[in-house]
């Protein structure tokens, strides 16, 4: 992973950029820097790691987290209003939790890829339009939700894979995320086991989750098109992270 991609906001871990990916659709054979970055909560981001985040472009977020899951919590630092005013911050939660399908199927599971199959079925409307949210975002936008490891991994794969991204980059960019929030507190409302594991566990875990991961990006554009994402919404993505 080039140095480039892992962003160091302060008090803001598991923050990497979506550029500087190997592609062959685009002409400098890379997904482009800057365009989009993904994350965790933004509420962990401290003074110094919102500086830092205006020093790559940060200009909108797409928040993909429920509304009741939104906003500070113990241990956060203090943000002022008037410093996330200077930012478009978009509500795109990707999950009803009042589904009880939904719940019944996914919430065992919403810490593993093993659900995303699910959601996509259940849910495609939520999805669309996150994807439209983030097509819609003006340059230099961070994706997050609560960890920033399982929708926004799911998200990341599909639009990583629909920009050309190979499948094992992919996977690891989806194992990045895993190993950055090892043993960390995502404070998710739902069970989050990974928040109390130690790293020697992770190895052992992402044996039979990545190849979920590489199926997903193989098929990320065919996946859109299931959710019908609209080719305008399509062609919008992959031009965020490409340069034709």
């Amino acid at each position: 992973m080039t140095e480039q991609r892992i962003l160091q906001w302060d008090g803001y871990p598991n923050a990497r950029d979506f550029g500087s990916l190997p592609t062959k659709l685009s002409s400098s054979g890379e997904t482009v820097l800057g365009r989009i970055a993904r994350g965790p909560r933004r509420e962990r981001m401290t003074a110094s790691g919102w500086d830092e985040a205006d020093a790559w472009g940060l200009r909108s977020i797409v928040d993909l987290r429920c509304h009741y899951e939104v906003g500070k919590q113990d241990g956060d630092p203090v943000t002022a209003s008037e410093r996330l005013a200077k930012y478009r911050i978009i509500g795109s939660p990707v999950e009803d939790h009042a589904d009880e399908e939904f719940r019944r199927l996914c919430f065992p599971i919403l810490d593993s890829p093993e659900y995303w199959v699910h959601h996509w079925r259940l849910q495609p409307e939520l999805l669309r339009n996150a994807f439209s949210a983030i097509a819609g975002a003006a340059p230099g936008v961070l994706v997050h939700c609560s960890a920033g490891r399982d929708r926004t991994g799911m998200i990341s794969a599909l639009l990583l894979g629909h920009a050309g991204v190979p499948p094992e980059s992919v996977a690891d960019d989806y194992a990045a995320s895993v190993r950055a929030m090892a043993g960390v507190d995502s404070h998710s409302p739902t069970a989050d086991s990974q928040s109390a594991w130690k790293p020697q566990r992770i190895d052992a875990w992402l044996v039979d989750k990545l190849p979920i991961v590489r199926q997903a990006a193989r098929n990320a554009s065919e996946i859109l098109t299931s959710l019908k994402v609209s080719a305008a919404v399509q062609e919008a993505l992959r031009a965020k992270l490409l340069d034709q």
